[in-house]
């Protein structure tokens, strides 16, 4: 039976889906806290994980097959649970996998923290918004697009209902557009960023969808947020035990796709000493393309996405949040910084 309780007595904070995106960076955030007792629990069937926590000080790791069983056992040296596991593919089309996945295992999880006072932070999603275009936590507002999105909207409302009663802290972080360190081995969902700095150094061009539902191409314009931006509100709930509640966790404000094209190219091009360019000159030159937009996307597609962080803000979060063009440049530049190594 692992050791769940540090030497100096402090409990251990475990961090679900922790060789995921942002679970090890929520995990990187807590080392340079200076906290190490941290239990991550995830799947490696995605063995290529690993690798996000290789520079990370961890207790010990755990499949999450096991885990929900070993709390119940071991509940008393959890201090806090950061609950980011789950399948965020939102064009998975296996219904009752992701159910079980993202809905019923959280379920299980809120109810154990409740039982022995454990704070519960989670990840939800802005896909609980579907196309609507006002981004508040309230109920009129959500209407998902897809079962991915649907699973996540589920919890939320389970929460709510138990939320008066609670005996635990409970906080659910509804993640907009989330790019930045770390999430490389997502695959198809890795972040628009991602994809357009590995089209360019690739091919000398990227790919962005043509206009669709109103929008001239790649003027679909979606709220972006940097992963540290995102780790740091995490980071505030937890150093604040008396809020909880639903929030969106986005910048309050809606980019283009072209912005994140224009930060991707010009940070690339700076690093070789040559000048920045518009948007019209990158098109001219074809480092900029626009493709069909994909059927099986259509009706199930954000095409505008902006965060209300009214909550957010009043609950006491008064950082201000990264643009497009800082954040993605910044990240870039780590890109740029490891391909060099």
């Amino acid at each position: 039976m692992m050791k769940i309780m540090s030497n100096d007595g402090k409990k251990t904070i475990v961090v679900t889906g922790g060789a995921g995106f942002i679970g090890s960076n929520i995990v990187a955030a807590l080392n340079q806290r200076g906290i190490r007792d941290i239990l991550v629990v995830d799947d490696l069937e995605n063995a290529q994980k690993f690798r996000n926590l290789v520079d990370c000080d961890i207790s010990d790791y755990m499949d999450k097959g096991d885990f929900i069983s070993w709390i119940n056992q071991n509940h008393a040296g959890v201090g806090a649970i950061f609950h980011e596991g789950a399948c965020s593919d939102t064009m998975e089309t296996d219904g009752a996998y992701m159910m079980k996945n993202n809905f019923e295992y959280s379920k299980e999880l809120l109810h154990v923290c409740q039982e022995h006072g454990i704070p519960f932070f989670y990840a939800s999603s802005a896909s609980v918004y579907g196309s609507g275009k006002i981004f508040r936590e309230s109920r009129e507002y959500e209407a998902p697009l897809n079962v991915y999105g649907y699973s996540k909207f589920l919890f939320d409302q389970y929460v709510r209902k138990i939320l008066p009663a609670r005996t635990a802290q409970i906080v659910g972080l509804r993640y907009f557009n989330v790019y930045g360190d770390r999430e490389n081995h997502k695959g198809r969902m890795t972040s628009v960023a991602y994809i357009h700095f590995n089209q360019y150094l690739e091919k000398g061009e990227v790919s962005l969808f043509e206009g669709s539902d109103g929008y001239a191409d790649g003027e679909q314009k979606r709220d972006f947020i940097y992963v540290q931006d995102v780790v740091s509100a995490n980071l505030f709930f937890l150093d604040n035990p008396n809020l909880s509640g639903i929030y969106n966790i986005g910048t309050g404000r809606a980019e283009t796709f072209n912005e994140i094209a224009v930060s991707v190219i010009n940070t690339v091009r700076a690093s070789k000493g040559e000048e920045a360019l518009t948007l019209s000159e990158m098109c001219k030159r074809g480092f900029i393309k626009y493709v069909v937009f994909p059927e099986a996307l259509r009706g199930k597609y954000q095409s505008f996405t902006q965060a209300d962080i009214g909550a957010l803000r009043g609950a006491g979060y008064s950082k201000q949040f990264l643009s497009v063009s800082d954040g993605v440049e910044d990240y870039i530049k780590k890109l740029l910084a490891r391909k060099k190594k």
